[in-house]
């Protein structure tokens, strides 16, 4: 879907959320489909998920060339910032897990600034290395399940925050679930954004090489490669699908709504 029907489709199903079960909704990229090829936990997150858009240029492209276009890109910081605009308008609550220390107190404090009747449920982020702390994480799901947000943004880094939501989300009381990577760190201004144009020209990525090559050369100079070569493998080396035709927003949102 577009940016605008995600975020349509999203607050459709907080508004009339009741007693169903929590929406996951993930944005993969190309580093995140090699890692779904390594890791089978995060794949199988990935496919159980309600909604996966399209968060880098090159699943746009690579869907193209399988036959199977989607409309845009929709990337997490994006639709996040998106969700809490649509989510001070509907008088929705969000709640801010993960991201880098003192990020998601200072991400939620910035977007209120933005939208000052914002509800925020909650943030917190928690130590390295919690998920094999038993003991924090049953704190996160107590918060979790006394905030009860109508939406909750996780920024653990992938594959971890997909994973974590995979296990944990489907019983919280929230309305739906967001992997947002680094988000918090930029919407705190703890990582510098790239600028829009290069969204555009879908040179993102290139601009953080340049900025963080220690950091994220393998990232780009190898996984890269190495997605090109799995969409080229399905391309050459697997029969053609015969994949149902994708369901329109319309048709999307009445299945809520039902």
């Amino acid at each position: 879907m577009t940016m605008r029907d995600t975020v349509a489709w999203v607050i459709h199903a907080l508004r009339h959320r009741g007693t169903r079960t929590p929406l996951l909704l993930m944005g993969p990229n190309a580093q995140l489909i090699t890692l779904a090829n390594q890791n089978s936990e995060f794949a199988e997150a990935l496919r159980t998920a309600d909604l996966n858009v399209a968060d880098g240029i090159s699943i746009v492209l690579a869907a193209r060339l399988l036959g199977q276009p989607v409309p845009e890109r929709v990337t997490g910081g994006e639709l996040m910032e998106q969700l809490c605009a649509e989510a001070a308008r509907n008088d929705l609550s969000v709640f801010f897990l993960g991201g880098l220390p003192h990020a998601a107190e200072l991400a939620a404090k910035n977007l209120q600034r933005r939208y000052p009747v914002l509800k925020i449920a909650g943030s917190y982020c928690p130590a390295r290395g919690f998920e094999t702390d038993s003991m924090e994480s049953a704190h996160i799901r107590r918060l979790l399940h006394d905030a009860a947000p109508d939406l909750l943004c996780v920024a653990f880094g992938a594959p971890k925050q997909e994973i974590w939501m995979h296990r944990n989300c489907r019983a919280l009381p929230i309305g739906a679930a967001l992997s947002v990577g680094a988000a918090f760190d930029t919407q705190a201004g703890l990582r510098k954004r790239a600028p829009r144009w290069t969204h555009g020209l879908g040179i993102e990525w290139l601009y953080r090489l340049v900025r963080e090559p220690k950091r994220l050369w393998r990232r780009y100079l190898i996984g890269n490669p190495h997605f090109l070569y799995l969409v080229l493998r399905q391309i050459f080396m697997r029969p053609e699908p015969h994949l149902p035709q994708t369901p329109s927003f319309s048709d999307t949102r009445d299945s809520l709504h039902s």
